[in-house]
C-alpha cells in the first residue's frame, strides 16, 4: 500500500506524467473559481475545502482519472454537461489525454459552493 499523501504536490508526484499533466490542470481550474479555498487530502484524494466543508476532489486510477463533485445531485442536475464522460453518483471519469474543460470544471465547482452554502 502506497504511503498517505500529505499535500496535493506530493499525491501528484506520484503519478505517471499523462495523469499528473490532467489532474494540475484541473487543480488549476478548481483553483481559478474558489481561489480562497483550502487544499487538503480527503479520503486520501486532492481535494478543495471551504469554509470547513470539502467542495470537490479529484484522483487518478490506473485506467482513468476522476473528478469528484461530493455530490449526487451536483453530477445529476449537470447530466446533460456531462453526456461524454463516463459518471457514477458522485463522480466523473475522463481519460488524460482528453481532461475536463476548465468551463466544465467552473460550472460544476459554482454549483457545488451554492449547494454548500445552502
Amino acid at each position: 500500500m502506497t504511503p498517505k499523501p500529505k499535500t496535493i504536490d506530493d499525491y501528484l508526484a506520484a503519478l505517471p506524467a499523462d495523469q499528473r499533466a490532467a489532474l494540475t490542470r484541473l487543480r488549476k481550474a478548481i483553483r481559478a473559481v474558489i481561489p480562497a479555498a483550502e487544499e487538503c487530502i480527503s479520503y486520501r484524494l486532492p481535494a478543495f475545502r471551504l469554509h470547513g466543508k470539502v467542495l470537490v476532489a479529484f484522483g487518478a486510477r490506473t485506467h482513468h482519472c476522476a473528478f469528484y463533485p461530493m455530490s449526487s445531485t451536483t453530477v445529476e442536475a449537470h447530466k446533460a454537461a456531462l453526456r461524454n464522460y463516463v459518471t457514477s453518483k458522485g463522480t466523473i471519469r475522463f481519460q488524460p489525454a482528453r481532461p475536463l474543460p476548465a468551463s466544465l470544471v467552473r460550472t460544476l465547482v459554482n454549483a457545488r459552493r451554492a449547494e454548500s452554502a445552502g
